[in-house]
């Protein structure tokens, strides 16, 4: 009479192999995933600056703006804003455009440059947003 006996389920130690591994690689996963929640809260400070940086290209395409420090808040449809989710507020004077994040105070900043032989805008960005790796 042959008794094999057939192995069923899995032994302790292959049971505690496969949690180390799992605890492996979340420790990884766990600083690149906050890294990109981070980048994705500050990507509405971001795009806070869109509508400003539009109007100011079309005033300069419409030859309203012939002097960058002509480009201020309340001027050609620009709008400071204030305080909304993750927003603290964006402003515009003298074409630079500066947008402040409300989790830690990083500022994304736009700087526009006029062409002297007509052309479209050209924009510098910096602003603390660099080094803090969110923009």
């Amino acid at each position: 009479m042959n008794t094999k006996r057939m192995q069923k389920g899995f032994t302790l130690i292959e049971l505690m192999i496969v949690v180390a591994i799992v605890g492996i690689l979340a420790s990884i996963a766990l600083p690149a995933y906050s890294t990109y929640t981070d980048r994705a809260k500050f990507s509405e400070v971001i795009a806070a600056t869109g509508p400003n940086k539009t109007a100011i290209e079309v005033a300069v395409a419409t030859g309203q703006i012939t002097d960058i420090d002509d480009a201020d808040d309340a001027a050609y449809g620009l709008k400071a804003l204030g305080a909304s989710g993750y927003l603290t507020s964006v402003a515009t004077a003298d074409g630079v455009i500066t947008a402040t994040g409300a989790a830690d105070g990083s500022t994304y900043i736009l700087t526009a440059t006029i062409p002297t032989a007509g052309g479209r805008v050209t924009w510098a960005a910096s602003g603390t947003c660099i080094a803090n790796g969110l923009c």
